[in-house]
């Protein structure tokens, strides 16, 4: 008799509180709570990690990144990262989010090695600031060095459907040494497909929906960053029902 492969651990990213709590009550097995996921990600509010912390049922790992763009942060950004580590261990979240790389495109040894450490017993993730790497075999052995505990990747490609080839190779290069966390694109038509061909124990994404905003009075002359006026009356939410079908067909 063939044994049961063993479902997948499905992770939401979400943006702020409500969006946790929609994917919480859509069966996420775990959250990574970020601000501006326009961005792709960026450090919450100490306010917003605190009401999590107070009505989150499930584990939930916080994104440190001072800003969105690149992952070669200067002196003051890299200590601005050090004290959120340090403040987010002290609050006792499960785990925290990171990543940070040498301008020839390796792992930064020395602050993932210094952010891991001060994480202390919390869980450890590299973001996908490994997918900007030069050599990905490289540097997963590095992030295993450092003692990260999992790696967010998407194949070093957009979508984990291209990523496919170099997915399989770095779960088959990690072994039980550290995790390797699937994205890039997963959705309820390709779910189930990538964690058959990659054997992927941990999947990640994020399933959002643009939803018009109740202000009645709006200035069509103002907007508050960028040239897309129509972003200030439109907010990005977590789809429950749509994460909760994606889960449901991982884990058929």
């Amino acid at each position: 008799m063939t044994p049961k492969i063993r479902p997948p651990l499905i992770e939401i990213c979400v943006e702020g509180i409500d969006g946790l709590l929609a994917a919480q009550a859509a069966g996420a097995d775990r959250i990574e709570l970020c601000a501006s996921l326009v961005e792709g990600g960026t450090t919450p509010s100490l306010g917003t990690v605190r009401a999590a912390l107070d009505q989150a049922t499930v584990p939930f790992h916080v994104m440190v990144r001072p800003r969105g763009g690149d992952f070669l942060y200067s002196e003051t950004e890299y200590r601005s990262m050090l004290a959120d580590v340090a403040a987010l261990r002290e609050l006792g979240v499960p785990g925290v989010v990171f990543g940070c790389l040498n301008p020839d495109g390796t792992i930064d040894e020395q602050r993932m090695r210094e952010l891991t450490e001060a994480a202390g017993p919390l869980n450890v993730t590299c973001h996908r600031a490994f997918d900007m790497t030069r050599d990905p075999a490289e540097a997963l052995e590095t992030l295993i060095r450092c003692r990260v505990g999992r790696v967010l990747t998407s194949g070093q490609r957009d979508t984990a459907i291209e990523g496919l080839a170099l997915l399989q190779e770095l779960v088959r290069q990690a072994g039980d040494r550290i995790i390797i966390l699937g994205c890039g694109g997963l959705d309820l038509g390709n779910i189930a497909e990538v964690r058959a061909r990659t054997g992927l124990a941990e999947m990640h994404f994020a399933a959002l929906k643009d939803v018009t905003s109740a202000m009645r009075y709006r200035n069509p002359k103002v907007g508050m960053g960028g040239s897309d006026l129509d972003r200030e009356y439109r907010n990005t939410l977590t789809d429950t029902a749509l994460v909760a079908a994606t889960i449901a067909a991982a884990k058929a």
